[in-house]
């Protein structure tokens, strides 16, 4: 019986040492909304309203940007205190494209690389979209 009862307190031990682990993984920092189709760790996102995370207590750990629906993991190269009761986000926009850049939550603004490669490949995009406009008028 003694067994049994140290069986279920320890199985009942670790879930709940399981639960706040899950919990504490995470910390969402803001929430935001965006307009218009965005691109941020090479993938493109619907516009929509999107929550972000830390993934630990070191501010350059990483973070989570993720809605109903996805979520991409991201590394901020740089990570500034700041002090601000609206949470902001940033673009960098190439043509019809736009680079998540940076975001500011209440405490801190992290600022996310743009890959050269990416703004280069939508900078030609947009080159070769304008170029095929300008010559669909017909002789």
């Amino acid at each position: 019986m003694k067994k049994k009862f140290a069986s279920m307190l320890l199985t009942l031990t670790c879930l709940l040492g399981l639960g706040v682990a899950a919990r504490a993984t995470t910390r969402v920092e803001t929430v935001v909304t965006v307009p218009f189709e965005f691109v941020v760790s090479g993938r493109t996102f619907p516009a929509g309203t999107y929550k972000l995370s830390r993934v630990s207590d070191d501010k350059l750990g990483g973070l989570v940007l993720s809605n109903d629906h996805a979520s991409v993991f991201i590394n901020a190269i740089t990570v500034e205190s700041a002090s601000s009761d609206k949470p902001q986000v940033s673009f960098e926009r190439v043509g019809e494209q736009r680079f998540l850049s940076s975001i500011r939550t209440a405490y801190d603004v992290y600022s996310i690389p743009v890959p050269r490669a990416a703004i280069m490949e939508a900078a030609a995009r947009q080159l070769r979209q304008n170029s095929t406009a300008g010559t669909s008028g017909g002789n």
